[in-house]
């Protein structure tokens, strides 16, 4: 509803109060009186320009024009009826009569108002609506004949126009209670109307809406339709009004919040005025002084200062002001010319490896080289180291050690599972919660420009749409670059060409060739029987023992007991599992001595069942008692083990048939032996149509775990060539080496680890590539007692030292 209704309520007032003959809240009554009023043929037309007149609604109205003061002034000397017609414009100041609507009404002038500025008000009354017919007069003013309309009465006692009538005073009330602009005795005339026509009239008249809208509703002649309109109205006004107090209660909350802001932070500024200055200034000051104390060049130090004097022009509430805090306080922190001094002590540096690692010799050697040439030369690039083996073999715990005999601080980093390259290079101080790459952050911790750095599990690094964090370390991995790394939120170039990396892998087939390229690779081999048992005296015992609380002499563990704890209760390249074995032990004791069980000091063999339970089965060595079964030697990335290659076969075509989750290069390892034999059958006593009637099956046991490389091809070959002779295979002998097609035996890796496996099985000889001879020179002689090797070069010695003359027992005929 307008706004204009205050006034016009008041102005009501005014009205009644002058003479109680007027009163504008008509009756059913009075208002059947009213349509029964005649019309005349011929009216004085005064055209309104901002409004609407409805049957039985008082308005005022001002008029200025001299053609419709003309007109008040002889209709009010007369019978005070005029005829009052809406303009379609309301820009013309002049209408013609085609400036007029069609539908008018019948007016009455109640009063006539001389105002102070000389204008003419008049309070009219709507009688009755009227169409315009023909002008016959336009000067002094306009007058038409005109027609007279009845309104079609509603009938309230229906449901739908009760509803609707209700509607229309539900919505009235609600836009009267919700606009503060409207007073709150308006209700009063809206509860006080009786006529369903006069209501819908009285509140259409007060709408806010445009000329046009109000027109339409006049012209309407059905009453329930116009209420329709007017509802359609009341439900537009009552949007814009929510929308409005709920805009209106937004502003007012912020403009009250910043109020609140601003007086808070200037009572704060005088309480930390009178506390001793501002925080704000304080800190720039502090980071003054520290920077008073640094190290570093010209280049870092011009762009610490240009940072601090951005930092001093910000506000504080905003939030790059603690991204930009900091930046500054990680440029104070970071080590950029603090370096530790190492220590060329070579003998200390010795003894610390020898106490922390048993065994590691190649590890121990390459780290004295490296303290050695610092030593003489003063200064250079440190190398960069990756150490791979399986795992549990003491590679994270080197950089330990590394770090004591260098005199230098450690730090770690984890790599497994990384996929964000900025956790490398960080992120842009452009986003909100920034943060410098983890290098940086490490050295921060370090607090040294030149720290042992581990790179855990380089191998395990993902890749992901965040970026590749593995490219990323190209930069930091590069001797020749490393000395400008680059960090994103840093922004300057850093020196790490003094950190030594260590990096370690448990495989290195899944590191990027250029990354790997970069690093200087060291092999850390599985640990042999005795190394185990002499790395669990030195130091997994004492640690347990302290870990659990309890003392040496409350537990002892012979070097049998630890053999056969090695050998039945673990299988693995390291020493995890035997920590694990160690710590069950321990706590068992631990736990008799809480309890107050009588026990004695010395652990036997059955204590051992007891307390670890049954043993596992070792790598079993199955025999040579049936043709066609191979024990071969095989690397896992927990070690060595034996593989037992079986054969066997059926009647049929010359099918080969492969199981047991084989991977592509080694079933082409099978295809290669298969063929090659077939191509070779006379020079084991061999024809060759044998391998045209039978099927071949060849299979691998554990057939869940998968299998893949070619190192399996002479134990394949000796398999097939085993079964189709019926032959035994020489006892106790293993073998290793990848196969061709013309009958080369190629070189294997992870040599160490099988000959561990194989000694394990109680395997006595084993066969394999003249170009492994270098790996077996590698291994200490005390480590080999009692194994035989046999270097070959083609295919027909593995037959010849393999394939025994006499046949197995039950052997089948084949032919």
């Amino acid at each position: 509803m307008s706004d204009k209704f205050e006034v016009d309520f008041f102005d009501l007032t005014n009205i009644i109060d002058q003479d109680s003959e007027f009163i504008p809240l008509i009756s059913e009554e009075e208002e059947d009186n009213m349509n029964r009023e005649e019309v005349p043929d011929v009216l004085s037309i005064l055209p309104l320009r901002n409004n609407v007149l409805f049957p039985g609604v008082v308005i005022p109205i001002t008029v200025g024009r001299d053609k419709s003061i003309k007109l008040i002034e002889d209709a009010y000397n007369t019978n005070k009826t005029i005829g009052v017609v809406a303009q379609k414009k309301a820009s013309i100041e002049d209408p013609d009569i085609l400036d007029f609507n069609k539908i008018g009404t019948v007016a009455h002038i109640i009063k006539r108002l001389k105002m102070p500025d000389g204008s003419t008000t008049v309070i009219i009354q709507g009688k009755r609506r009227f169409e315009v017919g023909d002008f016959v007069q336009t000067d002094p003013y306009f007058k038409a004949e005109v027609k007279g309309l009845m309104d079609a009465k509603i009938d309230v006692s229906k449901d739908k126009n009760m509803a609707l009538v209700s509607s229309m005073k539900d919505m009235s009330m609600q836009i009267i209670k919700e606009n503060p602009n409207i007073p709150s005795e308006a209700s009063f005339a809206i509860k006080n109307i009786e006529s369903p026509t006069f209501l819908v009239n009285f509140i259409a008249s007060n709408l806010s809406s445009e000329v046009e809208k109000k027109q339409e509703m006049l012209e309407v002649n059905s009453i329930s339709e116009r209420i329709e309109l007017v509802l359609e109205q009341l439900s537009y006004e009552i949007k814009m009004l929510n929308m409005k107090n709920e805009i209106n209660s937004k502003v007012k909350l912020d403009m009250d919040r910043q109020q609140r802001e601003y007086f808070l932070n200037q009572q704060m500024r005088t309480i930390q005025d009178e506390l001793g200055g501002n925080p704000v200034e304080n800190e720039i000051n502090e980071f003054k002084k520290r920077a008073a104390n640094k190290k570093w060049d010209k280049k870092v130090k011009k762009a610490f200062e240009k940072e601090l004097v951005k930092l001093s022009r910000m506000n504080p509430q905003a939030a790059e002001y603690s991204v930009q805090l900091n930046y500054i306080d990680l440029i104070l922190e970071l080590p950029w010319s603090d370096f530790s001094k190492d220590n060329f002590n070579l003998k200390r540096a010795q003894k610390i490896l020898d106490r922390d690692h048993f065994g590691l010799e190649k590890v121990k050697e390459r780290i004295l080289e490296h303290l050695a040439v610092l030593k003489l030369k003063g200064d250079m690039k440190s190398p960069i180291l990756c150490l791979y083996g399986p795992p549990g073999v003491g590679k994270t715990s080197l950089g330990k050690s590394v770090a004591e005999a260098l005199g230098r601080k450690y730090v770690r980093m984890s790599l497994g599972g990384l996929h964000d390259e900025s956790e490398i290079r960080g992120h842009r101080r452009t986003y909100i919660g920034a943060m410098p790459g983890r290098i940086i952050q490490n050295l921060k911790k370090a607090t040294t420009a030149n720290p042992v750095f581990v790179l855990d599990e380089i191998d395990k690094i993902g890749t992901s749409h965040q970026g590749d964090p593995s490219s990323a370390l190209l930069e930091v991995l590069d001797p020749e670059q490393n000395s400008h790394f680059n960090d994103n939120f840093v922004e300057l170039d850093f020196d790490l060409s003094k950190v030594l990396f260590i990096a370690t892998a448990n495989s290195l087939s899944t590191i990027q060739a250029p990354l790997r390229d970069r690093m200087e690779i060291i092999e850390v081999n599985g640990y042999t029987i005795e190394e185990k048992i002499e790395i669990a005296k030195r130091h997994l015992i004492p640690k347990q023992i302290e870990a659990h609380g309890i003392t040496a002499k409350d537990i002892s563990i012979p070097t049998k007991v630890l053999e056969k704890v090695v050998e039945e209760y673990t299988a693995e390249s390291g020493v995890r599992g035997l920590e694990k074995r160690i710590a069950k032990l321990v706590r068992n004791r631990a736990k008799q001595i809480a309890i107050g069980e009588k026990f004695t000091a010395k652990i036997s063999e059955k204590d051992l069942l007891d307390i670890l339970g049954p043993a596992h089965s070792k790598d079993k060595y199955i025999g040579n008692e049936y043709a066609g079964v191979v024990t071969g030697l095989a690397w896992t990335q927990i070690g060595g083990d034996i593989l037992n290659i079986e054969t066997s076969l059926t009647k049929g075509k010359g099918k080969l048939t492969l199981t047991g989750s084989l991977g592509d290069v080694m079933k082409e390892s099978a295809v290669l032996a298969h063929q090659y034999l077939k191509a070779h059958a006379d020079e084991i006593g061999l024809k060759q149509e044998l391998f045209d009637n039978w099927d071949v099956h060849l299979h691998v046991p554990e057939g869940a775990t998968p299998k893949d490389g070619p190192s399996a091809g002479i134990t394949m070959l000796t398999a097939v060539a085993s079964a189709f002779t019926q032959r035994k295979i020489k006892a106790n002998l293993a073998m290793t080496g990848e196969i061709t097609l013309r009958g080369a035996v190629l070189p294997v890796g992870g040599i160490k680890e099988k000959i561990l496996a194989a000694k394990r099985a109680n395997i006595k000889e084993i066969i394999l590539s003249d170009k492994n001879q270098k790996d077996i020179n590698d291994i200490e002689a005390k480590y080999l007692k009692g194994m035989k090797f046999h270097y070959v070069k083609h295919m027909s010695e593995v037959l010849k030292i393999a394939l025994l003359k006499q046949k197995v027992a039950n052997a089948k005929e084949i032919k």
